[in-house]
């Protein structure tokens, strides 16, 4: 497995998970055309996607070069070209190492939650966890503006979505079990799209105007999650039926 090239806060937060995410060597290197197998070539890719990294830090992923990155990270542009066929692949790779990182640190976030005060408090520290890797990370605002521009990346990057949504829909399920699927599946898919949007315009602003809006996110992040009716109690109750959100009670 490659080394990790992301913020180290997230790495933080994965010591303290009891039963990490791993990311496997197949997940790590899907977007490469020539998986490493020799430390020295797992060395040099890295130091390809650390550059490439760098280069989208400071001027985009439209105007990133192959050729930047090879001189950036002290290899031959064959070399480059022989573990990623076109800028598209690295930017595929660091995305799907960011996607791993942050699916981490919702496993961590949520691993043990039992009672909705926990999911609700869970919830609030993993938005003000994401966001502090986002002003760690600015590439991963125009890395996610590289996968708009290609029609697979834009399917991976909706996918990922949904497997983060569905770690919530796991956690919402463990505190009403009987409530509709459907409707929980939605509105947590809702919530981590929001999330995400949030995030990119926040570290898109000054950073006052950024916390800002990310306090405004999870006010009403957390207020859809305590709206999640409690276990319905007696019965002759269909709860599958109930729209209103109320406590059951009539």
């Amino acid at each position: 497995m490659l080394i990790n090239v992301i913020n180290p806060h997230i790495l933080a937060v994965k010591q303290n998970v009891r039963k990490p995410h791993i990311m496997n060597e197949a997940t790590d290197t899907t977007a490469l055309r020539k998986e490493p197998t020799q430390q020295r070539s797992r060395e040099r890719v890295e130091r390809m996607l650390v550059a490439a990294r760098d280069l989208i830090a400071e001027h985009g992923s439209d105007a990133m070069k192959m050729g930047e990155v090879a001189e950036r990270a002290g290899v031959s542009i064959g070399s480059l070209y022989q573990f990623f066929p076109d800028k598209s692949a690295i930017i595929r790779a660091l995305a799907e190492r960011y996607n791993a990182e942050g699916q981490t640190c919702i496993d961590a976030a949520l691993l043990g939650v039992r009672t909705q005060d926990e999911l609700l408090a869970a919830f609030s520290e993993l938005i003000d966890i994401y966001y502090g890797i986002w002003l760690a990370e600015p590439a991963m605002r125009d890395i996610w503006s590289g996968t708009q521009a290609d029609k697979t990346l834009r399917a991976l990057e909706l996918a990922d979505g949904r497997a983060s949504a569905e770690t919530l829909v796991r956690t919402w399920q463990r505190l009403r079990p009987d409530a509709d699927l459907d409707a929980l599946s939605s509105t947590a898919f809702l919530i981590w799209q929001l999330g995400e949007a949030t995030m990119r315009l926040a570290i898109s602003v000054g950073r006052p105007e950024g916390d800002r809006l990310v306090e405004v996110y999870k006010r009403m992040a957390l207020r859809e999650l305590g709206a999640l009716p409690s276990p319905l109690v007696g019965e002759g109750v269909a709860p599958k039926s109930r729209s209103d959100g109320g406590n059951g009670d009539g």
